[in-house]
């Protein structure tokens, strides 16, 4: 017996999903960006992914920093892997650097001289989207602005949803006046104008990643109340549930075991939308400089300098081609 057993229609619905062929693909890909985000520092760093140095390999992209004099240079601060990897290639030998792709990381300025930020694409200097306004990599802050904004989406969206759907199942499984008091409530929770909220905040205090997502709780439960409240109220007139409890299961068991597993399509239903909006309001917010500090990577940060300097292209056509696909 599975343990979250589904009704015919929601298997249905599933393989239904299965057989879209550009939703399925795209939840593929968006899982597979997901995953990819987690290992940034193997396509993006400043650190070498390796160094082979008098025979001996050494694999400094998590590990410890490591000092120039390691590889016989006359500093005491961490290596600089491009230089390095320049010395070994001018000595010749066995010594090797093996480089990110890009091997910058996202706060690192990169400013040489005569030559003034924003600078545009270069393969050369394997700055494939060219430099912001303070010579940092714009590919890099791609990259990790993603893995903030997927980060803030994904915590928003489990936290949503675990209150959400509990209290819409509670509404609509229960109802009388436990449901009419949570209508009232979310009625005058809503009306509470979220912006205003976020400039204050950020009047008083520097939000960072956790302030933010705590915000964005307090508001982003309540669209999916409604959703689950409507779906339960449906289900609890179902036979099943009369079966169930005729059979004298509790009201918690006949939620978890058979309500909500046959209102899964819901909650499958809008977590694309719920993942897109959450990473939408986090590019808005930095954009409109009520998010994340500096110089934290930021889709809107990117942006905001995009919009500012229009010469410039590379950096706005890079975030909102990012943010279509």
């Amino acid at each position: 017996m599975p343990f979250l057993p589904l009704d015919p229609l929601t298997r249905k619905k599933l393989a239904r999903f299965r057989s879209l062929k550009r939703g399925w693909w795209s939840a593929l890909g968006l899982a597979a960006a997901i995953l990819l985000s987690c290992c940034s520092e193997l396509m993006v760093n400043s650190r070498a992914l390796a160094v082979r140095y008098e025979g001996r390999w050494r694999f400094p992209t998590y590990g410890a920093i490591i000092p120039g004099k390691e590889f016989g240079l006359d500093y005491d601060y961490e290596t600089n892997y491009r230089k390095l990897a320049e010395i070994f290639r001018a000595r010749g030998g066995s010594d090797i650097v093996v480089l990110p792709l890009v091997p910058y990381n996202p706060y690192e300025n990169d400013l040489p001289e005569g030559v003034y930020p924003p600078t545009p694409p270069s393969r050369a200097q394997r700055h494939f989207l060219g430099t912001d306004t303070t010579g940092r990599d714009v590919l890099a802050r791609l990259v990790y602005g993603f893995r903030t904004a997927i980060a803030f989406s994904l915590l928003l969206l489990l936290a949503n949803y675990t209150v959400g759907v509990a209290i819409g199942c509670a509404m609509g499984y229960f109802g009388g006046l436990f449901d009419l008091f949570f209508q009232r409530l979310i009625e005058v929770w809503s009306n509470i104008p979220f912006l205003y909220v976020i400039i204050i905040v950020a009047s008083i205090m520097i939000p960072n990643f956790f302030t933010l997502v705590g915000i964005m709780i307090f508001f982003g439960w309540i669209s999916m109340t409604w959703y689950m409240r409507t779906a339960v109220y449906k289900q609890k007139s179902r036979e099943y549930v009369l079966a169930a409890r005729a059979l004298g299961a509790s009201d918690f068991y006949v939620i978890f075991c058979h309500i909500l597993p046959n209102t899964i399509s819901v909650i499958v239903t809008f977590i694309p939308f719920s993942v897109s909006g959450g990473i939408v309001a986090l590019t808005s917010l930095d954009y409109l400089g009520f998010g994340l500090p500096p110089p934290t990577p930021s889709w809107g940060e990117l942006l905001r300098q995009g919009t500012n300097h229009l010469d410039a292209v590379w950096m706005a056509a890079s975030v909102v081609t990012a943010i279509s696909t």
